[in-house]
């Protein structure tokens, strides 16, 4: 047997290993499967965000909310779709992203009723949810610095157009054209990205 098949096969055999681990988080809570999630998976996503430019102390407080999230949301994990290890670091990619952008927008009410978790979702529709949001917030990075601070203002804000011009310093004819290109930069974006299954 060659050695890039044992290497295969342990990998396979480890795989499988931290799923069921997963499986038990979600069938019965169990501690002890959970412990040996967090040994192993919380130092690897702690270096892996530190990695992608995320300053200690916040690649820490991301590390303790995927893993918070894996304890309270393991029955989402699918073996059939990724690995236990595709899966976390999925989450923490995404919450990195959460972050920066909260860092970007800065003033934004958390009590804010739309950003409120609701009751009672399925999670098909969570997950079909987490999607979408996951669309538009890279949908949002791909527009040009001055159009995504009109949107911002516009709809995190809840400004006006003339508001948004008294607060920029720009003509109102400007703002009114920078967001219609920006919607329409985002339709465009939204509508390929549609025709395409990504996660």
């Amino acid at each position: 047997m060659g050695a890039s098949r044992v290497v295969r096969e342990v990998a396979v055999a480890q795989n499988d290993a931290f799923a069921r681990l997963v499986e038990e988080v979600a069938r019965s809570q169990d501690r002890a499967a959970f412990i040996q999630l967090y040994d192993h998976y919380a130092p690897r996503l702690n270096a892996y965000l530190i990695r992608l430019g995320t300053p200690a102390g916040v690649a820490e407080e991301l590390t303790q909310e995927v893993m918070v999230t894996l304890w309270r949301k393991a029955a989402l994990f699918d073996r059939s779709k990724s690995s236990v290890g595709t899966w976390l670091f999925r989450i923490a990619r995404n919450r990195r992203i959460d972050s920066l952008r909260r860092d970007r927008l800065g003033d934004l009410d958390p009590n804010e009723p739309s950003f409120q978790p609701q009751d009672n979702i399925d999670a098909d529709e969570y997950l079909d949810a987490q999607v979408r949001e996951a669309r538009v917030r890279l949908a949002l990075r791909e527009l040009p610095e001055e159009q995504l601070r009109l949107v911002e203002l516009a709809f995190f804000k809840s400004l006006s157009h003339s508001q948004i011009a008294d607060e920029t310093g720009l003509p109102l004819g400007t703002v009114k054209s920078r967001i219609r290109l920006a919607f329409t930069r985002l339709r465009r974006i939204l509508e390929a990205d549609s025709q395409v299954d990504v996660d």
